[in-house]
């Protein structure tokens, strides 16, 4: 059934918390030069994707549903460091500066606001341009000013979220993440034991009526209390994790061996990073988080209960190293050892030199702009069809994450096809 989507009038804000970081400037400087038409937004799907219709004729994508158009993003957001974007894009060294040179004035006028942070959520940080605040709750006051500051200030019509900053460490779930009411008195009570700088953004884009996008794989927003909380003010939530390099390359593969029936024995994944991720993440706390993220990744691709003969007994291993000299260039080495017919093995190495930020920033745009459109479609809790971009997919506890990249895929125009009431076309035709 079509469903009624509001249009993408006015201005969209976009805050981004790390907006100094390097995925975030990243994103901003090709944003701003696709306005420009001084670069192409390689890697949006929003912008460059297409979808084959009922009667099979192939459409952008940002043509089939009313997404906000580029000129309509207004850029803001906190940071730890006081570094306008212009600056701070210079600092990351992802960009020549020639690039940033072309939206610099734009650049220069992004200048964060004070951030929520506590060093103890991320040890290898030490922000200077921080808020002051007796409780969490105090600190979510706080943000939702900012929001409405911005709004106001920026003539919005509307705001997202984006969650682009560090890695937090790792924690489990609670009784206070298992409703609103226990949250909320967390907050309030000041727990900073199991209440993350994270939440407090969180809560307070909620509260604001503003989707929130998780780009780590912080706890965050993925608790019953955020669920119920983002269901209570009709706002989408999303994440976890951008899907940026040798995860993605592992829901490529691990989707390959199983749709061939090839057994696995073990999968040995190394990565070694040199920006401020690879910093906060050489702490054993903040890299169990990420851990988590990247080993569910294929247990429930290749459903271990249902073929046991394949992969009944999976030995996989992920380690994070952090080596400066390399900066944002990531480098990941995969050793795969497969088994085929009659059980022969065999190996597959995947060397991937990366650009981490490169390959996220286009996901970052997307998961707002795709929030941006959820939003004004009246959807609203966890977006499941957003799992594409995604290491960890957020999912209630009735449910498995989904992270074969093409099922992903499927969800994602699936769902994209019933907001405009359109059905699958016939590939046989």
């Amino acid at each position: 059934m079509k469903q009624e989507i509001k249009p993408a009038t006015g201005r969209l804000g976009v805050l981004v918390v790390g907006v100094g970081g390097a995925v975030a400037t990243t994103m901003i400087v090709g944003t701003l030069a696709s306005r420009k038409g001084l670069a192409k937004p390689i890697g949006s799907i929003t912008q460059l994707a297409t979808m084959r219709m009922e009667n099979n004729e192939e459409k952008l994508i940002k043509d089939v549903v009313p997404l906000t158009n580029l000129e309509d993003i207004v850029f803001g957001g906190w940071d730890i460091f006081p570094d306008n974007a212009y600056e701070a894009a210079m600092y990351a060294e992802v960009l020549k500066e020639k690039d940033l040179n072309g939206v610099k004035e734009e650049l220069e006028a992004i200048k964060p606001m004070p951030a929520a942070f506590d060093h103890n959520w991320a040890k290898r940080l030490n922000g200077t341009h921080v808020k002051k605040a007796a409780t969490r709750w105090e600190m979510v006051e706080q943000l939702r000013q900012d929001i409405r500051d911005f709004k106001a200030a920026n003539n919005c019509e509307r705001i997202v979220v984006l969650w682009a900053a560090s890695t937090e460490i790792y924690i489990p779930l609670s009784d206070e993440h298992m409703s609103l009411a226990a949250l909320e008195k967390a907050m309030k009570e000041n727990n900073t034991d199991v209440i993350s700088p994270s939440m407090c953004y969180a809560y307070a884009a909620i509260a604001e009526g503003a989707p929130f996008v998780m780009g780590a794989p912080n706890l965050c927003v993925d608790t019953p209390a955020m669920w119920e909380f983002s269901k209570q003010k009709n706002v989408p939530i999303s994440g976890k994790d951008f899907k940026s390099g040798q995860t993605l390359m592992k829901t490529v593969l691990a989707p390959m061996f199983k749709t061939r029936m090839l057994g696995v024995n073990g999968w040995f994944s190394t990565n070694i990073l040199g920006n401020r991720d690879g910093e906060v993440l050489d702490d054993p706390d903040n890299f169990k988080t990420k851990e988590v993220s990247k080993l569910s990744v294929i247990d429930t691709i290749f459903e271990p209960e249902k073929y046991p003969d394949l992969y009944g007994d999976v030995y996989h291993k992920v380690r994070i190293n952090y080596y400066p000299p390399r900066k944002d260039n990531k480098e990941a080495w995969d050793n795969i050892d497969i088994f085929g017919w009659m059980g022969y093995p065999m190996e597959i190495k995947v060397n991937f030199l990366c650009r981490d930020s490169i390959l996220a920033a286009p996901i970052a745009l997307d998961l707002v702009l795709f929030s941006d459109l959820a939003m004004r479609a009246g959807m609203c809790g966890i977006q499941t069809w957003l799992s594409f971009f995604c290491k960890s997919p957020m999912h209630d506890f009735e449910h498995q994450p989904e992270h074969d990249l093409f099922t992903q895929w499927r969800m994602v125009k699936q769902t994209l096809r019933n907001m405009i009431g359109e059905k699958e076309p016939d590939y046989l035709a």
